[in-house]
């Protein structure tokens, strides 16, 4: 048994993100404390110069006010390489170019529908900001990368061709910037893989190199000295990380931010400890799984570590 005390807690001690998870260090509280091991174990991570620093996430998060901190974490040179979706190109994309706006969950869909506006989860996203645009500016950029001579291409490389027409703004642009692998292993779920698959019908020779991304994977994990993780949701992007990891003996540091539960067995809910039987997180690792909405931890998180690491 620990013998820690529980402690309350002061508004006045408050004062920042850092003292605020220092305050759910002591108080004992539920996924406070969890939170506290999470921002714990990524600032070790994070300052830890032998550290890979890997880290995963679904699309939807780039519809909302998240991307910018994504942005700025790759900004701050925090992270090594990305894995995601289709929709990160998607969202990245038609944000740079257009405009989301903020909803609710309870709006009639139907009447949506007649508005063209397409809605996820409460985030509203004009048709006119989605589709036809992601249209237009991908078969700009896929004719340009054809012309340059580049028929085989791989998802990180196409992430930086679409990184760097989208500027410094998005997380692409950035990521192209410090040259920051974001790798897509499902690159035709969304707008931009549908665009992909239409251009390949007048260009046979055009096709995604998934290998590539594979070797650059397996190139990562066999020469990192550390690997860390911060896995945000679940499906295809954490089992992605998860897997390649294994091949080296399993992550050495691990963050899960997830709202799925566990006991139906799927991956998204998976706790981050049931990865350990597996062999993709060491035995001796550091990992903690909190439950909890990114859009509502993650900042919170980010801020912390940001004021622990004097960045």
């Amino acid at each position: 048994m620990s013998e820690k005390p529980v402690k309350d807690i002061k508004i006045d001690d408050l004062s920042t993100m850092k003292n605020l998870l220092e305050n759910y260090d002591i108080m004992g509280g539920f996924m406070a404390r969890e939170l506290y091991l999470a921002y714990e174990i990524l600032a070790e991570a994070i300052a830890d110069t032998e550290v890979t620093f890997f880290m995963s996430f679904p699309a939807d998060i780039v519809a909302t006010g998240l991307r910018g901190i994504i942005r700025d974490m790759i900004r701050l040179g925090w992270i090594d390489i990305i894995v995601t979706t289709c929709g990160t190109w998607d969202h990245d994309l038609a944000r740079t170019y257009g405009k989301y706006y903020i909803g609710t969950f309870y709006e009639d869909d139907r009447k949506l529908v007649d508005r063209d506006i397409h809605r996820l989860g409460n985030i509203f996203v004009p048709r006119k900001d989605y589709g036809v645009l992601i249209e237009e500016k991908m078969s700009i950029i896929l004719n340009e990368i054809w012309e340059n001579g580049v028929s085989e291409i791989s998802t990180y490389e196409l992430s930086w061709e679409i990184g760097k027409r989208l500027g410094e703004e998005s997380i692409l642009g950035q990521a192209y910037l410090r040259k920051i692998p974001v790798i897509i292993p499902g690159p035709y779920d969304g707008a931009v893989g549908s665009q992909i698959w239409i251009f390949q019908q007048t260009h046979k020779d055009f096709y995604i190199n998934l290998n590539r991304d594979e070797s650059l994977l397996s190139d990562i994990v066999f020469e990192a000295k550390k690997t860390a993780a911060l896995i945000i949701g679940g499906g295809i992007s954490k089992h992605h990380v998860l897997w390649w990891n294994q091949f080296r003996g399993g992550l050495d540091y691990a963050v899960q931010i997830t709202t799925a539960i566990e006991f139906d067995g799927s991956l998204s809910g998976a706790r981050l400890s049931e990865a350990v039987s597996w062999g993709k997180i060491k035995k001796e690792g550091k990992d903690v799984s909190v439950w909890g909405e990114a859009t509502i931890l993650l900042p919170i998180l980010v801020r912390a570590i940001y004021e622990a690491l004097g960045s």
